[in-house]
């Protein structure tokens, strides 16, 4: 049996294996940020938690502010801020977090005051992958040493006690998550657990940024450039169809 397909059949049998091979639209990628963070456990003292300042998501808020951390002893800041975005097109995912007038007291009967003008950390994803880095303004780290504006990836500094390595201050830390997305830590500070002389356990966290994996871009085939591509292809191919039916028609006149 043989089967003779119209012109209008024709387009709507090959619109159908568009759609057929249409790829999936995957979900776009994810980004977040957040000023500080903090989970300290000091000994003698209770602890403190205190869930990330000022967080944002691309699935929104996109955008927050904070006046300022002010835990006595252990963080204070200025003004935190922090953004993240999603591009629907590219697919790509930005964010960025920023942290002013920094003071860790937490450390400063061992190393002096920590204080920083400006404390930053951003990450990109595109389709190309991934990027982070931080930036640091007007640092101070008392007797633990220097750090560039700049810090390379993961800069780390011991905090010793008597010989003894009580915590480690790490700059620019930047962290390849399972789930194939980079958090980038401007600073993080680790209390050490179980060590001579250790002060207590915990973590503090100033400027933090997540991003992706990149999602997929939309494709042409789908949504409105779906609909388009299909209009123009009914347009090429009206013409063709058009042809074909006069030719049928002169051959069953003859």
């Amino acid at each position: 049996m043989r089967v003779r397909m119209t012109g209008l059949a024709g387009v709507i049998a090959i619109a159908a294996l568009l759609v057929g091979a249409a790829p999936a639209s995957a979900a776009p990628g994810d980004a977040s940020a957040y000023g500080a963070r903090l989970n300290v456990t000091l000994l003698g003292s209770p602890a403190v938690n205190a869930e990330p300042f000022a967080a944002a998501n691309a699935n929104g808020p996109t955008q927050n502010t904070f006046a300022g951390v002010d835990l006595t002893g252990i963080l204070k800041t200025g003004v935190i801020n922090a953004s993240a975005s999603r591009d629907e097109k590219s697919g790509g995912v930005y964010s960025r977090a920023s942290t002013a007038d920094v003071r860790v007291d937490l450390l400063s009967k061992v190393t002096g005051k920590i204080s920083a003008e400006l404390v930053e950390a951003e990450c990109a994803a595109t389709q190309k992958g991934l990027t982070g880095k931080a930036k640091l303004a007007g640092v101070n780290l008392g007797k633990l040493g220097q750090v560039n504006a700049d810090p390379a990836a993961n800069t780390k500094l011991d905090v010793q006690l008597a010989g003894v390595k009580i915590a480690e201050v790490i700059f620019n830390e930047q962290i390849k998550n399972n789930d194939g997305s980079l958090t980038v830590n401007a600073i993080h500070i680790k209390l050490l657990q179980g060590v001579l002389g250790a002060i207590g356990t915990g973590d503090v966290i100033i400027s933090s940024a997540t991003c992706g994996p990149a999602g997929l871009p939309i494709p042409m085939a789908s949504g409105a450039g779906l609909w388009i591509g299909l209009g123009l292809l009914g347009v090429a191919a009206a013409p063709v169809a058009f042809v074909a039916l006069r030719r049928r028609a002169s051959l069953n006149a003859a």
